[in-house]
């Protein structure tokens, strides 16, 4: 982007924050992470996150454009059909991962463990022969990566899981609940605070511990006051994207930081115009349950 001619900033802002798109556009590993906590079908939250994860896309979309117009931006060449084409067929590859993880959870030909195991030798498969990214040599060291990454989170869950436990033992969820209840906060309230929380928790916190955390006490007191899990799973995910740009701790805000070379405080600054952006699609997605109940409601899956 800076070498056709936009401000750094401007990039860096776009790039940190389309950045978050990942954990909401199926597959996603906090929506697993989510489902294992709360027990619910990892299938329905991935359908639930295509249409808002499609949504969010289009509003930076427009809003980049609408930005990069009033500031008189360079446009690039509009492609030809021949352009689109051959990006097109660049990119079939690595976009049919996504067909067949979700078509093979959808259709049950394999669970969402099992669709991990699938993606990750089908990934090894396109990057080794089709797009020849990684050789044979570079494996071990990929593996090790993987591996320390792999300890990483399942210290996390180990942890965590540990936790909720504990919650269990001492019915702390309950007693949670029965206080909420019992407080007379309406759906709309509660959803409020559950947003101020989780946005607090996202600035200081990775967002699977926040899930794994913080769902086994916000869900039952969600169910309690009829709010569809599924949507409150939704919920959580677009505030965890959210945290992964709100300083001091957003991870994306350091990525960003460290790819441009740019001071960390230059990257907050960027960044905040399409955090408020991202602000206010949390209230769309928090308020009008459809957005994300759509789909899976179309599709039958209950």
């Amino acid at each position: 982007m800076v070498r056709s001619g936009y401000p750094q900033a401007f990039g860096a802002g776009i790039v940190c924050n389309a950045g978050t798109l990942g954990i909401l556009i199926p597959p996603s590993i906090v929506m697993v992470v989510y489902a294992a906590a709360t027990e619910q079908s990892v299938g329905k939250l991935f359908m639930a996150g295509v249409i808002p994860g499609i949504m969010l896309g289009l509003v930076l979309m427009i809003a980049i454009y609408i930005v990069a117009r009033i500031k008189k931006l360079p446009a690039l060449p509009r492609a030809s059909f021949r352009e689109w084409l051959r990006s097109a067929r660049e990119a079939f590859w690595g976009l049919l991962l996504m067909v067949i993880i979700l078509g093979g959870i959808y259709t049950g030909m394999f669970t969402p463990t099992e669709a991990a195991a699938v993606a990750a030798v089908y990934a090894g498969f396109v990057a080794l022969f089709v797009y020849k990214d990684l050789t044979i040599r570079e494996c071990p060291k990929v593996l090790l990566e993987s591996g320390k990454l792999t300890i990483m989170l399942m210290f996390i869950i180990a942890n965590a899981m540990l936790f909720a436990h504990v919650l269990t033992t001492e019915q702390i969820p309950q007693q949670i609940t029965a206080w909420v209840v019992e407080l007379g906060l309406q759906p709309w309230q509660f959803l409020l605070v559950v947003n101020i929380v989780l946005l607090v928790a996202g600035a200081f916190m990775e967002p699977s511990a926040i899930i794994l955390i913080l769902a086994p006490i916000l869900f039952p007191i969600a169910m309690q006051l009829g709010i569809d899990p599924i949507h409150l799973g939704i919920i959580m995910v677009v505030n965890m994207e959210i945290g992964l740009i709100t300083p001091p701790v957003g991870l994306n805000l350091f990525v960003t930081s460290a790819v441009t070379g740019m001071p960390l405080t230059a990257v907050i600054r960027a960044a905040m115009p399409w955090l408020m952006l991202l602000l206010s699609f949390l209230m769309i997605i928090t308020y009008i349950p459809a957005v994300s109940m759509a789909l899976p409601n179309w599709l039958g899956m209950s």
